[in-house]
């Protein structure tokens, strides 16, 4: 997206164009909406200065206002700078002089960075969009401006709110190193699923500010506002001196209910937010991979360190860990995973402090060893099927020993985990090759993060490992009716981790639609007890239960399909049967699909028969009722007497529920199955008779 603006004040021309970095995943705050604005020039008053933001379902409006004064004889060049989060996008950038307004227009990037070099070569003032730091990019422009008069900057920008951690952030980052006449940062939020709670704070509010930090929060909506008086900003009575100057934050979430997400449909467009909050914590098995190579001397591995000696007091007693640390070579802390007692936990804290660094930089060595032992951990099952296996790699530079080319070492790593685990990559540092481990990382169902040289490294690497230590669900697909969704933003995601978020959004083919039928697919290591009856589907897991309803959308058509590993699938329909009938009841059809995925040893009611029966029907004759024949089947070496009917097949996707007939056994199945059917009624899914 280009932002091109164009226009003639006091014979200079001025040009802005915008171009947004790649959309990709920020480091701390779900969202920034920063503020660094530079007008300080000799005889420069900035009059006023308003941030105006107005969030609805997680999408932030935000305008920004300022009125800069020229109060010297002649011109001045004035400077406007903001600092942008870089998943942001401008859809407005407007200034006032003298009653003339020149309005920013949106151009093909090509042709706009050409009238910006052209503009530039001719002299004339221009300005552009660059990064600026880890979190952001700065949008500066300047602008000459007449004795005794003014300039009003209004820009405004617009991005989706990103849950992490349990909560959304909005950051405005304000600078205007003088004191400003008019100052306020107002904010108002409203969500339709309720707000479940909201802090708002500033890092350079000091105690006698805190007042003024004002807040009204009532069930679905929110307003913030803070305006500090001329002398309230002084850092001291009588001096120039601005306290203004850092972040004002304002934290929040929505209420969360036991359902597959909350849909918003309005003017033919719907957006679906999925963040199931009752899902337990699922144990991790994971692999610290730790670069000692020489390049990671000094601060880098002290923070390392410290960053480690938290992580570990983070484990859990029922996660298992291991330590590699490497350089041309390896150390292993153990030779294979170890549960996180307190006392394996002080051991490898020991371990951890005596890591110094020399060497060169063996990636692929490191990184083989580290998926064998996960492998070997899991075939000797010392873990809970519950578990989740990870890789958490951290380096600083390219791989120079060993096996160096980055295309190898992907397709090694690949071949090795082949969808088994997530890989985790952190580069640190600017001379590390960050490509090389966002596709690795991609690759294996995981995410790679810069970590930034600074004084906040350490918690750089504590937040991330906050972060990706909670894997609730992976493989997530996201699925809506073809007839009635037209377009689609992505609807599969590798993970969904604790305290984070899935948006999806659509354009309906029906504008008229209220509501439609959502299906969600995950994996997930979890021991999960499904028990579906004719009133109502029960999903238990670690003593909580999650209650649905045949009569809710998740259940279409009176179906609920179960699918196991993303493999097999079976298909449970509730069958209705006429409320006044002397004998019938509703009753419940169990199908089997992709049955050719199970093993040949399934057995049970249904495995005797996922590879056919030899039968044969004969002798023919009435039954109790003229229109369902009695026959004789030959099965199994036995003779059964059989009844002729017909049923409903919504097994196949050809006769979407023809009815189809059937053979009825008596004596419930007597002959036909293997033993009695009391026989294969148990108390529990998992145990044995």
């Amino acid at each position: 997206r280009i932002f091109l603006w164009w226009g003639k004040v006091f014979s200079m021309s001025f040009l802005v164009y915008f171009v947004p970095l790649h959309c990709c995943s920020k480091f701390f705050c779900c969202i920034f909406l920063l503020l660094l604005f530079s007008l300080f020039t000799p005889q420069v008053e900035v009059y006023s200065v308003k941030v105006d933001c107005k969030v609805t379902s997680r999408f932030a409006h935000t305008v920004i206002t300022s009125i800069a004064l020229n109060k010297a004889n002649i011109s001045r060049e004035i400077f406007f700078e903001v600092d942008l989060p870089k998943t942001a996008f401008i859809t407005n950038f407007s200034m006032s002089i003298e009653g003339q307004t020149y309005v920013g227009n949106v151009k093909e990037k090509e042709k706009a960075k050409k009238q910006y070099e052209k503009a530039v070569s001719t002299g004339q003032t221009a300005g552009l969009v660059k990064a600026s730091g880890r979190k952001m990019e700065k949008f500066s422009v300047s602008v000459n401006i007449a004795p005794n008069s003014n300039v009003t900057f209004i820009m405004t920008h617009e991005e989706m709110l990103k849950r992490k951690l349990g909560q959304y952030e909005i950051v405005t980052r304000v600078k205007p190193k003088q004191l400003v006449q008019q100052f306020e940062i107002v904010a108002d939020i409203y969500e339709p699923q309720g707000i479940a709670f909201l802090d708002a704070y500033g890092t350079f509010i000091t105690n006698d500010l805190l007042p003024l930090v004002e807040k009204t929060v009532t069930d679905k909506k929110a307003h913030i506002s803070f305006s500090p008086t001329l002398d309230q900003q002084r850092k001291c009575p009588g001096c120039d001196g601005t306290l203004i100057d850092g972040d004002f934050i304002i934290k929040y979430d929505v209420e969360r209910t036991v359902t597959i997400g909350d849909v918003q449909i309005v003017n033919g467009y719907f957006v679906h937010f999925f963040a199931p909050s009752d899902l337990p914590r699922v144990p991790i098995n994971v692999m610290f991979v730790i670069d000692r190579s020489g390049s990671m001397m000094g601060n880098k591995i002290s923070q390392t360190r410290e960053a480690m000696l938290t992580i570990l007091d983070d484990l859990h007693e029922d996660d298992y860990f291991g330590i590699i640390v490497f350089d041309s070579t390896i150390l292993e802390w153990k030779d294979s995973l170890t549960k996180a007692t307190k006392e394996n936990v002080i051991q490898a804290k020991t371990f951890v402090s005596r890591i110094n660094p020399s060497g060169m930089t063996n990636i692929n060595y490191a990184l083989m060893e580290s998926v064998k032992m996960l492998k070997k951990e899991r075939q000797d099952r010392k873990q809970s099927e519950r578990s989740v296996s990870m890789i958490i790699l951290l380096t600083d530079g390219m791989p120079n020993v060993g096996e160096s080319s980055v295309d190898k070492i992907q397709e090694n790593v690949r071949n090795a985990i082949r969808g088994n685990m997530s890989l985790f990559c952190l580069g640190f540092g600017d001379d590390v090759e960050y490509s090389f481990l966002d596709v690795m990382a991609r690759q294996n169902k995981g995410l790679a993060r810069r970590i930034y040289e600074g004084s906040d490294a350490t918690l750089q690497l504590q937040g991330f490992y906050k972060e990706v230590s909670t894997p609730l669900l992976s493989e997530v697909d996201l699925r809506y009716p073809d007839d009635l969704v037209n377009s689609l933003t992505t609807s599969h995601y590798k993970q969904l981790f604790n305290g984070s978020e899935i948006v999806v959004a659509g354009r309906l083919s029906d504008n008229s639609l209220d509501n439609f039928p959502v299906e969600v697919f995950a994996q997930a290591a979890l021991g999960v007890r499904l028990e579906v009856t004719t009133q109502d589907i029960t999903v238990s897991q670690d003593g909580k239960q999650a209650k649905f309803y045949w009569s809710d959308t998740v259940t279409k058509d009176r179906s609920l399909t179960v699918t196991l590993r993303d493999s097999v699938r079976f298909l449970v329909i509730l069958h209705k049967v006429w409320k006044q009938h002397p004998y019938h009841q509703d009753y419940l059809g169990f199908y089997t699909l992709d049955s050719h995925l199970l093993s040949p040893s399934v057995h049970g009611l249904l495995g005797q028969f996922y590879h056919g029966v030899q039968f044969e029907v004969r002798d023919l004759r009435p039954g109790e009722e003229p229109e369902k024949p009695d026959a004789t089947m030959l099965v199994k070496g036995h003779e059964l007497t059989v009844t002729r009917g017909w049923q409903r097949d919504f097994h196949s996707h050809i006769r979407k529920g023809d009815l189809v007939p059937c053979w009825f056994i008596h004596s419930n199945g007597n002959g036909l199955i293997d033993g009695n059917h009391t026989d294969y009624i148990m108390s529990g899914l998992f145990k044995t008779v």
